[in-house]
């Protein structure tokens, strides 16, 4: 299943508004098949393992790491139908699918065919993996991520507003993988006049990936962008799943009074600027104890000179 998880990883970002899902097919030992939901949600990850391994996936193991779909659509087949077809000895699902159309009825059609069915494998790791598309499910938009780089002291820029570089190239690179993993990408409109930045992708093999840009101002007919005029119209965002914050300070501020952000990722470089400007505006926050108990840190590891933590919303 850590296998399918990984694969379904290269559909991040793409899939909306069906979820990036990954799949293994395991036959007399050894991987005969391998797939994952392709751009734009089909194929489905099921199909293209299915296809890949052919007859050698007769009396296999099929690890999923999503409910295989229930319900017919005009794109394609269900997903439990191809499977129920290929005769597997077992299928072995991460994550029930909260869709209403599936929603149990994929791992009963498949008990029902003889086929056995294990739930429930991995699947914390399969949540984390598919947040995107279970966050739309549960709370009608998008999963955001928050991207902060700032020094040891909380700036992101010197007092005039020089930021440029405060992190180091393996930061960097890391942020352009992070766009590459979402639907759209948002900053206010302090930060893009004062910066115009492009927030493409950057990275070789990957600059198709670029996401869409959205600008947090009550403006319309800017070329390359669109704008939204509140946080919580990203509620109303088409095919988008996964939505990356990058600035500015107010952006990020209105995006937290909200309660808008899931996951927080916090880059550190090794320097103290002082007088500068400061990460965050005002987060709402009555007392310093409303402050503890809402992140979690999930992931820390050093990029070169700087450090990054990871933090989920409790």
């Amino acid at each position: 299943m850590a296998a399918a998880l990984a694969l379904a990883q290269r559909g991040r970002g793409r899939t909306a508004p069906n979820p990036n899902v990954g799949c293994v097919i395991v036959g007399d030992g050894r991987v005969v098949g391998r797939g994952w939901t392709q751009p734009g949600g089909r194929p489905h990850a099921e199909a293209m393992a299915l296809k890949q391994a052919g007859e050698k996936s007769r009396g296999a193991t099929v690890y999923v790491t999503l409910e295989p779909c229930a319900h017919r659509s005009e794109r394609g087949p269900a997903c439990a139908d191809l499977l129920i077809a290929a005769q597997p000895e077992r299928v072995a699902i991460a994550l029930g699918d909260p869709d209403p159309r599936t929603n149990g009825a994929g791992a009963e059609r498949l008990r029902a065919a003889g086929i056995q069915v294990m739930g429930g494998v991995a699947e914390a790791e399969a949540r984390i993996s598919m947040a995107g598309f279970l966050t739309r499910r549960a709370k009608g938009r998008p999963h955001v991520t928050l991207k902060l780089a700032v020094s040891l002291d909380g700036r992101i820029a010197l007092a005039s507003g020089e930021s440029k570089w405060l992190t180091g190239p393996e930061a960097r690179a890391h942020v352009h993988l992070e766009r590459a993993r979402h639907e759209a990408i948002l900053v206010g409109r302090g930060t893009w006049e004062a910066d115009a930045p492009t927030l493409d992708v950057r990275l070789p093999g990957l600059e198709k990936r670029s996401p869409r840009r959205l600008l947090l101002a009550r403006v319309r007919g800017i070329q390359g962008w669109e704008a939204i005029a509140s946080p919580a119209d990203i509620a109303r965002l088409e095919k988008v799943d996964h939505l990356f914050i990058e600035g500015g300070a107010e952006t990020a501020a209105s995006f937290l009074r909200e309660g808008l952000v899931d996951r927080l990722l916090l880059y550190r470089a090794p320097v103290l600027i002082g007088a500068g400007k400061a990460a965050l505006g005002d987060i709402g926050l009555g007392s310093l104890e409303e402050a503890h108990g809402r992140w979690r840190l999930t992931d820390a590891r050093q990029l070169g000179s700087d450090r990054l933590e990871v933090y989920a919303a409790l």
